[in-house]
């Protein structure tokens, strides 16, 4: 007694009254009370759920009564005690509350509870939070454990951990490291067992227990121990050894642990006192004392009478006592020295900030902002912040909102409205100071906001040069452009921030930005464009950069952007041409059409005989090849006529370039591209001739020289130029007359010198044809005397051929390459026979054949060696008579006994 009234007293709980919700007709709901307070509701059978609104549900869990109840805090698992028929026959139920089974949670396991064949009373339940064991108490003194899977009856196994004389008042697991205890104690000893092994060892710490619901768990300030509420002390134990003891006297009816406090309810020292297993109803007019004890600074933190408690619950951060009365009251912290002592008590973070947002709720309500905002400052990373912010809307509290948007973004929690929020105080505050020491931050690892969000808000508030200095040194390069270009219209120092970034940013931003930063600085703009796609290499304070790889960009991509700056477009063209040869062919085109329009607009004639070479000279470097059309198309948009002939030329249209001239009556000209181009293409004169005969009177020298032409190349045959003038209704003989007397007279000519050939070839073949027949006829005599190889005389034996050539044997065997030919005339009688072999094989060319009679001035000669080849040779046909089909196959043979001379005589 002395020692407990040594214990200062503290009020660091507030008593209050829990209201009960309103029923439709305006009065009190008598649901709570009627299933709650009206003590014990769990006779029906029944399993309520009391949400922290107190609205109660529930669902048919037995058919009889509910006995015990076990709530997991680590799993949405329930344990329960129960009754299904009358008798003792108690049955354990495991409920899985996440899943369902038509609206009532999906029931995992039954198992009867009752440790052996005979029925006892179950008198207290716990399970661990692992879900592997399970401890059952019983008035007889036993204790059944489940161990494995509790939701499962396949992998769970039962058996008798314990036995005695004295029923068993509480249970409780303590996990330490791999080694799982179990707490045991009856009304008369405390006993521990470990259950993580096989054999289960047992200590006994105390001969000496408690009742029903006077033991408990402590947490982690008090080292996990066993707590054991005595009538005459309250006594802590380690699984191995019993530890210290507190001296509070009055009979225990409650003992519960609440974050770091001791929880006792018992009698009223003037009450004598009852066993826990007499009747509920004897005990209803008692009054119980209510004490909360701090066991480790030695205080008592708060201490009350009430009527007839119940139970003592802890759930939603605070502590609610059950009265049989009807009311429920639950705790309200006391702050300074709250804070301090759960500092001391090394409470949770979660717990402080309780504490911290409980307390500046206080001052709130009190009016005292400055003070609530710095206790909201304590709650950052565990209350939301919409929770506090909501509370400093109001823009007479902006200052105390803006503290608590700065502490929010130091500690890195913030988010980007969060970001919005704080800039915007900034600036409705106008506090220039606050926003630059906020922003400018020294390195980008000590940002604590949003950079983007930042930018935005600064722009939209009109802080541009703040804007500006956030978007410079986290490398927002848009949002950087966008400001100077949109806002601040500063084109200059926007041109050269680009001129900063690495290549693939400034190209980026130059396709963006181009247009309007050639509008204002056209200059300075395609000077960076020169850069960009030949060399870039960033302008870093001032100097180049020299360790960056070279990089271009493609030039034809930019050309849009001159779209309304020719004459910037021209020094950009001619540049990428010159520095650049391989530029893409946009580069090209372009510049042919620049150069094109300035020609045709040009008014001084020396400028325009400058623009007009430069163009020439564009055509001719050769980059028109692939995009020929294109290139005469613009040539023809714009009338340029030299390019357009240049350009006929390289594309081998010679008679494009013949009716251009002959459009614009340029005979000189006209006979010039004959000159060049008839080779390739002889229709050009026969166009040149038929054109300067309808210009009779003007161009009589101009037909002479086509016919000239004609005839001295053998372009056209005399008929075939009669017949092209007799087309023409203004052409006269007079236009020919020259050229048919001139081509008579050595038609005259060539008749003269082919009667005198064929004159000659008749001799010849009459002599060769009786050269033939005496062969056939009268016998060779050879009077060849001397060898035709050696030139010795002959001996015998020897060789003699029809021919006349005679050798010695070992002569004929040493040169000839076959016995049937003779060696010296074989050269030419191979020639005759290759002749024969080409002529057969090309006697099918007849368009070769018109061609070559065509173009050749001897149309006989052509014919004959057409003849000679077989081309005109009668066609063999199954109709014709059999002489005629002999004839020609004697002339054949004729033709070859002469042209071999192969058959050898000796």
């Amino acid at each position: 007694m002395a020692a407990y009234l040594q214990w200062r007293r503290f009020v660091f709980f507030d008593k209050e009254l829990v209201k009960e919700p309103l029923n439709d007709g305006g009065g009190r709901c008598n649901s709570l009370e009627r299933r709650l307070l009206d003590y014990p509701a769990h006779m029906e059978g029944q399993i309520w759920f009391l949400p922290r609104s107190l609205q109660l549900t529930g669902f048919q869990a037995y058919k009889l009564r509910v006995t015990h109840l076990y709530q997991l805090k680590q799993h949405n698992i329930l344990a329960s005690v129960g009754e299904d028929e009358e008798g003792i026959n108690p049955l354990v139920k495991i409920w899985n509350l996440e899943k369902r089974d038509g609206g009532n949670p999906l029931c995992t396991r039954i198992f009867p509870a009752i440790p052996g064949t005979e029925p006892t009373v179950v008198s207290c339940l716990t399970v661990h939070e692992n879900l592997n064991f399970m401890a059952i108490g019983f008035t007889d003194g036993s204790v059944k454990l489940n161990k494995g899977d509790i939701t499962r009856d396949r992998h769970s196994k039962t058996q008798i951990l314990h036995k005695g004389n004295y029923p068993v008042t509480g249970l409780a697991f303590r996990q330490a490291g791999k080694t799982t205890y179990l707490f045991v104690v009856t009304t008369e000893n405390v006993q521990s067992y470990v259950v993580s092994g096989k054999d289960y060892p047992r200590v006994e710490l105390d001969t000496h227990g408690c009742g029903l619901r006077c033991s408990a768990l402590s947490d982690p300030s008090q080292d996990l121990q066993f707590i054991v509420a005595g009538d005459e002390c309250v006594y802590l134990y380690q699984p191995d050894e019993r530890g210290p003891c507190f001296a509070f006297e009055g009979h225990k009816l409650i003992a519960h642990w609440f974050r770091g406090y001791l929880v006792i309810v018992s009698h009223d020292r003037k009450v004598s006192p009852k066993s826990e297993f007499t009747s509920r109803d004897s005990q209803s007019s008692d009054k119980q004392i209510l004490n909360i004890y701090d066991l480790c600074n030695k205080f008592i933190a708060y201490s009350a009478v009430f009527e007839d408690v119940v139970d003592v619950l802890a759930e939603w951060g605070s502590l609610y006592v059950l009265t049989r009365d009807g009311r429920m009251l639950f705790k309200k912290n006391l702050f300074e020295m709250a804070i301090n002592l759960a500092k001391s008590q090394h409470l949770d973070s979660d717990g402080l900030a309780q504490i911290f947002m409980q307390y500046g709720d206080h001052l709130y309500s009190k009016g005292n902002h400055d003070g609530a905002v710095q206790q909201y400052i304590r709650t950052i990373g565990k209350l939301e912040p919409s929770y506090v912010i909501r509370k400093f809307l109001d823009a007479q509290r902006i200052h105390n909102l803006t503290a608590y948007l700065q502490t929010l973004h130091r500690q890195s929690l913030a988010n980007a409205d969060h970001t919005t929020l704080l800039l915007n105080c900034y600036t409705k505050l106008k506090d220039s100071s606050k926003l630059e020491e906020f922003i400018k931050t020294k390195s980008e690892s000590e940002v604590h906001f949003d950079v983007e969000t930042a930018i935005k808000v600064l722009r939209q508030a009109g802080y541009y040069s703040h804007a500006l200095y956030l978007a410079e040194n986290h490398a927002h390069h848009e949002w950087y452009l966008k400001i100077q270009l949109e806002d601040i219209k500063n084109y200059q120092e926007a041109l050269q921030y680009i001129g900063k970034l690495p290549f693939e940013q400034a190209e980026s931003n130059m396709k963006r930005y181009g247009k309007t930063l050639m509008h204002h600085i056209p200059v300075q703009t395609t000077q960076l464009l020169k850069g960009l796609c030949t060399d870039y290499r960033p302008n870093l304070e001032g100097r180049a950069d020299k360790e960056v790889p070279d990089c271009r960009a493609n030039s034809e991509e930019f050309i849009p952007i001159f779209a309304n700056n020719p004459r910037e477009l021209k020094a950009f063209l001619e540049h990428m041409s010159e520095v650049q040869p391989d530029s893409p062919q946009g580069i090209y085109d372009t510049l042919l059409e620049l150069r094109l329009q300035n020609w045709a607009h040009e008014k001084d004639p020396q400028v325009k005989e400058k623009l007009h070479a430069e163009t020439i000279s564009l055509l001719k470097s050769g980059r028109f090849c692939d995009v020929f059309d294109k290139a005469l198309v613009l040539c023809q948009m714009h009338d340029f006529q030299d390019g357009v002939l240049y350009l006929y030329e390289q594309g081998k249209l010679f008679q494009q370039i013949m009716h251009y001239h002959m459009q614009h009556e340029q005979y000189r000209q006209v006979i010039a591209v004959c000159e060049r181009h008839g080779e390739q293409d002889p229709s050009l004169w026969e166009q040149a001739l038929s054109y300067f005969a309808r210009k009779e009177e003007d161009c009589k020298e101009y037909v002479a020289a086509v016919l000239k032409h004609i005839e001295n190349k053998n372009l056209m045959p005399p008929l075939l130029v009669v017949q092209s003038l007799a087309h023409n209704s203004t052409a006269t003989l007079s236009v020919i007359r020259d050229y048919l007397v001139q081509k008579l007279q050595k038609q005259s000519q060539q008749i003269a010198q082919d009667e005198l050939r064929v004159r000659r070839y008749r001799e010849e073949t009459t002599r060769i044809r009786q050269e033939i027949q005496e062969l056939k006829a009268s016998p060779k005599i050879f009077q060849k005397t001397k060898c035709s190889i050696c030139n010795s005389a002959l001996e015998l034996p020897s060789v003699h051929f029809l021919c006349g050539h005679s050798f010695h044997q070992h002569c004929f065997e040493s040169y000839s390459e076959s016995d049937a030919d003779c060696p010296t005339c074989l050269p030419e009688n191979r020639k005759v026979m290759d002749m024969i072999r080409a002529q057969e094989q090309k006697r099918d060319l007849h368009d070769q054949f018109q061609h070559q009679l065509k173009c050749s001035n001897d149309s006989f000669s052509v014919i004959a060696d057409y003849f000679g080849r077989g081309v005109f040779n009668k066609l063999t046909l199954l109709t014709d008579p059999p002489t005629a089909r002999l004839t020609p196959s004697l002339e054949a043979g004729l033709q070859r006994d002469l042209l071999m001379h192969s058959r050898r005589g000796t």
